[in-house]
C-alpha cells in the first residue's frame, strides 16, 4: 500500500538539467544516482537510506563534496555554525570534563566521531596538552578530513585519523552534533495507521510516498497514544545502533555526546505533529530535504531517551544528562569568560542563552570499566542533572 504527496524537488531523470552556481553539477549527479536506488528498490527507498545517500555518497552527498559546511556567516559560503566554530570557550570548557574522566578512567586517549572543521580537536588538544598521548578522528568525509588535517598539522602524530573502528578503546569518546546527522526512518500518520515514509520518483521528481511496511525496528510504545492525522515523526534506529557499537568497543573511559533534541516524553508530543526534521542552507533552516540534494544539511532533533537505553542496554552506565548551558557552567565557562574580550563574550553567550543553543542542545555521558573503588561524578552534571527525565 502506497501513497505519495506532492512535495517535489529537484529533476533527477533529466541528464542535461544543471543547477545555478554548480558547474560540477553536484546535485544533478547525486539526484541520478539517488533516482537510480530508487528504481532498483521497486520504486521506493526508505528515507533512512535516501537521506544517507544525500549526506554520505562518496564525493556527492552533501558531507562528501567539497562546499565549505561551516562558518559563522553566510557571507563565507558556509551553511551552519556549530559550537566550536561560534567560540573557542567551548573546547576549552568541554576539555575540563575530558580531563576529569581521562583521570578517572586512568587513559591518555580521546576519539571524536566527526570532527567537522577540526575546530573542536584543536580547542581540546591545546587545553589538555600532555595530557592527551593519542587523539584519534573518525570521519566519513574525505573532504573534512583533509582540511581537519590541514588545521591539525601542528599537533604532529598524536593525531590520527582512522578508517574503521578499533576492536577495543580506552579513553574519552566525544561527538559534537553526531547523532542528528545519522539517517532517520520517517514515520507518517493517515488518522488510522502508521506508515513508512520514504521516497519515490513522480513525473519526473522526488516525492514523498508512505508504505504500510515492517517497521525496523517495530512501532515503539510512544506512538500508540492520540495523534493528529498528517503527523509526521522520526525514529532513530542507526544512532541508537552506533551507540549500542560504541558500548562495544569501549572497554574503559567515557563518551560524551552533544547535540540538540529532547528525551523521549517531549519528543514524541501530539502537538509536535510536524516531527524534527530540517535542514540547513546559507544559515537559513527550511523543513523540505528533497530540494538542493547534496547542496544543503539534513537533520533531525535526538531523542536522548533512546541514546541512553541503547548504551545502557549495551552495559554501559549513563552518569549524566543536562542542558549545553548548565553543562558549559558546570564545566567553569564562567572564569574563561573572564579573561576573554568584549567579542568572545558575545559570541560564548549564545552557547549558554536559552534561545540560543543553551537549552536545545543536550550534554549525555556514558560510562563503562572505570576502577571499582572510585567513585566518578562528572563535574559537567554536579548541578541540574536530568537523567531522571530520561
Amino acid at each position: 500500500m502506497a501513497r505519495t504527496s506532492d512535495k517535489s524537488v529537484y529533476d533527477p531523470c533529466d541528464e542535461s538539467s544543471r543547477l545555478a552556481g554548480e558547474p560540477d553539477s553536484v546535485a544533478s549527479d547525486l539526484a541520478r544516482v539517488i533516482g537510480r536506488a530508487i528504481a532498483a528498490n521497486g520504486g521506493w527507498l526508505p528515507f533512512d537510506r535516501f537521506m544517507a545517500l544525500a549526506l554520505y555518497e562518496p564525493g556527492l552527498g552533501y558531507y562528501a563534496n567539497a562546499s565549505r559546511k561551516f562558518g559563522a556567516m553566510p557571507a563565507s559560503g558556509s551553511d551552519f555554525v556549530t559550537a566550536p566554530e561560534l567560540s573557542p570557550l567551548f573546547g576549552r570548557a568541554l576539555a575540563v570534563q575530558a580531563a576529569q574522566a581521562l583521570a578517572a578512567s586512568r587513559t591518555t586517549q580521546v576519539m571524536e566521531f566527526g570532527a567537522g572543521s577540526g575546530a573542536l580537536a584543536e580547542a581540546l588538544l591545546e587545553t589538555l596538552g600532555e595530557r592527551v598521548t593519542r587523539y584519534a578522528i573518525v570521519d566519513l568525509s574525505g573532504v573534512l578530513r583533509e582540511r581537519q588535517q590541514a588545521r591539525l598539522a601542528r599537533f604532529g602524530p598524536k593525531v590520527v585519523w582512522l578508517d574503521a573502528l578499533p576492536e577495543a578503546f580506552d579513553g574519552v569518546v566525544i561527538g559534537n552534533e553526531v547523532l542528528d546527522a545519522m539517517p532517520v526512518q520517517l514515520l507518517h500518520f493517515d488518522g488510522a495507521m502508521w506508515f513508512e515514509r520514504g521516497v519515490a520518483i513522480e513525473a519526473g521528481r522526488f516525492v514523498f510516498a508512505d508504505r504500510l511496511t515492517a517497521l525496523r525496528p517495530p512501532l515503539d510504545p510512544p506512538l500508540t497514544g492520540a495523534w493528529v492525522p498528517g503527523t509526521t515523526v522520526e525514529i532513530h534506529p542507526q544512532a541508537e545502533a552506533f551507540i549500542t557499537t560504541l558500548a562495544g568497543l569501549l572497554r574503559r573511559g567515557v563518551a560524551i555526546f552533544i547535540d540538540y533534541g529532547f528525551p523521549e516524553a517531549e519528543f514524541y508530543l501530539p502537538q509536535r505533529h510536524g516531527g524534527t526534521l530540517m535542514c540547513h542552507q546559507a544559515h537559513r533552516a527550511d523543513g523540505d530535504p528533497l530540494a538542493d540534494v547534496g547542496l544543503k544539511d539534513i537533520t533531525a532533533h535526538v531523542n536522548f531517551t533512546g541514546i541512553a537505553l541503547a548504551g545502557q542496554n549495551a552495559g554501559l552506565d549513563v552518569v549524566g544528562y543536562t542542558s549545553q548551558a548548565r553543562f558549559l557552567v558546570n564545566c567553569g565557562l564562567s572564569a574563561l569568560l573572564e579573561g576573554a574580550t568584549l567579542a568572545q563574550r558575545a559570541a560564548a553567550q549564545k552557547l549558554v542563552t536559552e534561545h540560543e543553543m543553551g537549552e536545545l542542545f543536550k550534554v549525555i555521558a556514558f560510562a563503562h570499566g572505570l576502577p571499582d573503588n572510585e567513585v566518578f561524578e562528572p563535574i559537567g552534571f554536579v548541578q541540574g542533572d536530568r537523567m531522571h527525565r530520561l
